[in-house]
């Protein structure tokens, strides 16, 4: 019947929405573990391909430029490194290169994947305006045969039965066609919100990095901290600020939540997580 093939369209795409979520969790816990992986390649003056890399990789934080494929402003933890010295770190830029590599052509096929499960989810809703369509054309055929019992005396009776139950499943299967084809808008719709939302976190992680890295240079500024290693935990909430488990005068306190006051608002921490990773951490809560 046609509302078994309905069935089965919406489970196959609730499939593919399950396998995509799958491969998109797997690819942000691969972020995690390398935390912060990116790199920008534009063109200088003289046309020469420039790419800046700036990644974290095994407790370890790495920058530098690719002139043409040759490394050059190599710095580790901060620190420049001499050219002459560059040999010591070939094998370790060589992965992190490797890697970047490979994380362009995953998103690339993550890219792929989406634009073909988007078009899945169009030829559903496709086949679910054709299964209407045949419900339709099932109705009229069963008042066809409720026209034929009338005129048939003899059959008159069961025909006309016949007939009827005829239509009652011809009206489910068209009210089964209405709900898979809604079906299928909300999965189609639910996928780019889920897409959307994706993009945001992702944009919003890249913030917070940027102004963890901008509170680390304000308390190495401020005389807090020594340098950026020495920090192992920082707190923030709407009463006290701690730096290394070490409560701040109010002063400063106050000087950091004017500037940071959405992390002071969401009970900020900076530490290390369950990996060794240092990581940044929110827990929200109402006044």
């Amino acid at each position: 019947m046609k509302t078994k093939f309905l069935k089965y369209s919406v489970l196959s795409l609730i499939a593919i929405l399950a396998v995509t979520a799958a491969k998109a969790q797997q690819t942000a816990n691969n972020q995690q573990e390398r935390y912060n992986n990116y790199d920008v390649i534009k063109k200088d003056a003289a046309g020469r391909v420039k790419e800046t890399v700036h990644t974290f990789y095994r407790d370890h934080e790495y920058k530098f430029e690719l002139v043409n494929g040759k490394v050059s402003n190599l710095y580790v933890d901060e620190e420049k490194i001499p050219a002459e010295k560059y040999p010591q770190y070939a094998e370790i830029i060589n992965r992190i290169k490797e890697q970047i590599r490979l994380d362009k052509i995953q998103a690339k096929k993550d890219q792929q994947q989406a634009l073909k499960d988007q078009a899945q989810a169009r030829l559903d809703q496709q086949q679910a305006m054709k299964d209407q369509a045949q419900a339709k054309i099932e109705q009229e055929n069963a008042l066809k045969d409720q026209a034929q019992a009338e005129r048939d005396q003899v059959q008159a009776k069961k025909d006309q039965e016949q007939a009827m139950r005829d239509r009652e499943e011809a009206v489910k299967d068209q009210e089964q066609a209405v709900k898979d084809q809604a079906q299928a808008k909300l999965d189609q719709e639910q996928a780019m919100r889920d897409q959307a939302q994706a993009k945001l976190d992702q944009k919003q992680a890249e913030e917070d990095q940027r102004l963890m890295n901008e509170m680390i240079s304000d308390l190495i500024k401020d005389g807090i901290v020594p340098d950026k290693k020495s920090v192992y935990s920082i707190t923030l909430n709407s009463t006290e600020m701690t730096v290394n488990d070490k409560k701040q005068p109010d002063e400063v306190y106050k000087r950091y939540k004017e500037k940071y006051g959405r992390w002071a608002l969401g009970n900020f921490t900076y530490g290390d997580s369950d990996g060794g990773h240092h990581g940044i951490h929110m827990s929200w809560h109402q006044e």
